[in-house]
């Protein structure tokens, strides 16, 4: 899985301290998330989607596809 939230952190002009501080959790959470060694809870998703004003599959992206 890929996602854009250090993108979108950077185009708001947000440290990963004040993200963190505007979703509710620790900065290391933040940097977890942002290297992909931590996917979010649903609940974290949808908050940093709404931050950001985008949908969750727009700020995360799945290559995934089931099979036919």
């Amino acid at each position: 899985m890929e996602n854009r939230v250090k993108d979108n952190r950077e185009r708001c002009g947000w440290s990963q301290g004040e993200l963190a501080r505007r979703l509710g959790v620790s900065r290391q959470t933040v940097n977890a998330v942002e290297t992909d060694k931590y996917d979010p809870s649903l609940p974290l998703a949808l908050r940093m989607a709404k931050l950001f004003g985008q949908p969750v599959d727009q700020l995360f992206l799945d290559a995934w596809e089931p099979e036919a």
